[in-house]
């Protein structure tokens, strides 16, 4: 699902992008990734975080997608790695390939979310780290929100749910998540069966 103008206007903006490198310190916090990680922006919109992602994972390959367009043009243009134009239902990698997925609140604009972290893991190798920052319908669903930001209307997701998810798809959270009504920020490793 692609993004309207209030929230192209707000991923493109200072306030985003000083969030962002909050997180980004934040994912460093709870974990350490091999030397010369591959690593992966699902919607990664204009390529903000992926040199933060970058600074974070010295040496780190970092590829990016997004399902619009024009924004994955503007991300080229701050990466060395791929940046294609794909959908976070069906992630172009194929099996364990990557060390790290970043999710900085898309996972709540796909209409099948669930399918969307299934991929997630699917790509991760063993014992791979998904770090994700996403909201809850309390923030974009409110009575102002949902007039303005275009959602999923159906299959929407709570705390719960999210949790339930992850751990389905064989993803554990790590322990020191930030979680309140409105998102959660975290860290979750693929299981090593």
């Amino acid at each position: 699902m692609k993004t309207n103008w209030p929230e192209k206007v707000w991923v493109n903006s200072p306030v985003r992008l000083w969030v962002q490198r909050r997180e980004i310190n934040f994912f460093e916090s709870l974990t350490n990734l091999p030397e010369s990680p591959s690593c992966l922006e699902i919607g990664c919109g204009r390529g903000a975080a992926i040199p933060l992602i970058k600074k974070m994972f010295k040496n780190a390959r970092v590829d990016a997608f997004d399902i619009d367009k024009d924004m994955v043009n503007l991300a080229r243009k701050r990466q060395a790695g791929l940046v294609l134009v794909a959908d976070a239902h069906d992630i172009p990698y194929p099996d364990n390939c990557i060390d790290a997925v970043f999710n900085f609140g898309i996972i709540h604009h796909l209409e099948d979310w669930e399918k969307g972290i299934e991929e997630i893991a699917r790509v991760l190798k063993d014992a791979g780290m998904f770090f994700f920052e996403e909201i809850f319908p309390p923030l974009y669903a409110n009575f102002i929100f949902k007039h303005i930001l275009v959602h999923p209307r159906k299959n929407r997701f709570y705390s719960k749910e999210f949790h339930y998810a992850l751990k389905n798809s064989g993803l554990d959270i790590l322990p020191g998540y930030l979680e309140n009504r409105f998102r959660i920020l975290g860290a979750a490793v693929k299981n090593i069966f």
